[in-house]
């Protein structure tokens, strides 16, 4: 299994790699894989397609800077700590660990409608 590092969360790639040494018995198998992975294909454009049949590049630019924005939050706040000179207390840990999770989702959310605008789910709007 591999693993692809984004951001600070580490996903799984869980596709089936064949061990079989036979070639016709893998290209059997790579097959009917092509075809769940067409399936899936299909199911995403079809759902995501009609969820998110707005999109388009001024969707992207406020997202982009509302993460953008939401960076300089959590960085703001982490130097405000440390100019303060004073130990962090818990209710600040707890400020800067809201202000870095709203800036990790926000960049989850825009690099997965980059994904789908990538992989043909979705259309950017002109």
């Amino acid at each position: 299994m591999s693993t692809k590092m984004t951001s600070s969360t580490r996903r799984y790639s869980d596709h089936f790699e064949p061990q079989d040494t036979d070639p016709q018995e893998q290209r059997r198998l790579r097959g009917q894989l092509e075809q769940i992975d067409y399936a899936a294909y299909v199911a995403n454009r079809e759902i995501i397609g009609q969820s998110l049949n707005g999109l388009d590049a001024a969707a992207m630019q406020k997202l982009a800077v509302l993460t953008a924005t939401a960076r300089a939050k959590w960085a703001a706040e982490a130097l405000r700590l440390a100019h303060s000179g004073s130990p962090v207390t818990p209710d600040q840990a707890a400020r800067l660990t809201a202000a870095r999770t709203a800036f990790e989702e926000l960049v989850e959310v825009y690099d997965a409608l980059r994904r789908m605008v990538e992989r043909g789910y979705v259309s950017l709007k002109a």
